[in-house]
This record gives structure tokens, C-alpha cells and sequence, in this order.
């Protein structure tokens, strides 16, 4: 399950791709997550995903 909470989110999902998975499309794929809602929810905190880096960071 992926949490709600956004600040929480953000954590949960740099940890995952940190670990476990080589981009934000494998987690969302193994975990069955709305890519879009993930990067929508995290662009409120002004986060954004680095292809490169395979994480979320500040804009």
C-alpha cells in the first residue's frame, strides 16, 4: 500500500526506487500506482522526479 500523506510519500517512494526499483515506472508497474497521481501528489511539495539520479528531488 502507498501512503496518503505526501511528505510520507515522498519518503516511502525515494526508498523504493533507492532499493528496489531502476525507475519510477518499475515501482509503479510492481505496485500497481498511478504514476501521475504519484508525481502530482509530490509536485505540491515542489518535488520532481530525476530520470537520472532515479529519484524525487527538490525543484
Amino acid at each position: 500500500m502507498i501512503p496518503k500523506d505526501p511528505v510520507i510519500l515522498l519518503s516511502f517512494v525515494n526508498m523504493k526506487l533507492r532499493d528496489e526499483y531502476d525507475s519510477l515506472e518499475d515501482l509503479c508497474a510492481a505496485l500497481d500506482a498511478d504514476q501521475g497521481e504519484i508525481i502530482a501528489d509530490l509536485s505540491a511539495l515542489s518535488y520532481h522526479y530525476d530520470r537520472i539520479r532515479n529519484q524525487f528531488v527538490a525543484a
